[in-house]
């Protein structure tokens, strides 16, 4: 009985292994205003998914990684921090990028920040 157990066990965390994620950074979307996250807002909740999506031929900003949530273009990685990222998804790293948080502020408007994982 212990070495079911055990053995359940030892299966188990090689689960949890085979779907550990690393924390890259955390963001907040840049160029929020100017897409469609204004009319999506009410509908974003904490711990949703997004997804990342590289432009490597983007006019202004060779590193550029599109935010999106559920298809809907909200902004981009900002500039400063996104040259890492693009490096990782040029060379086939599989991005994960969830909300931690939605943020309304009187003088700065609207943003959402987001953690990007590493999934093997």
């Amino acid at each position: 009985m212990l070495a079911l157990l055990l053995g359940a066990g030892i299966a188990s965390a090689q689960e949890q292994l085979t779907e550990a994620k690393v924390l890259l950074q955390s963001s907040r979307v840049a160029g929020f205003r100017y897409y469609e996250g204004r009319k999506l807002w009410p509908s974003m909740q904490l711990k949703d998914n997004l997804t990342l999506v590289r432009e490597a031929d983007n006019t202004y900003d060779a590193n550029a990684v599109r935010v999106e949530w559920q298809g809907h273009k909200l902004g981009y990685v900002p500039r400063a921090e996104n040259t890492a990222l693009a490096r990782f998804m040029d060379h086939g790293q599989h991005m994960e990028a969830r909300i931690t948080a939605l943020s309304k502020d009187k003088r700065r408007g609207r943003w959402i920040e987001f953690d990007v994982y590493l999934s093997h």
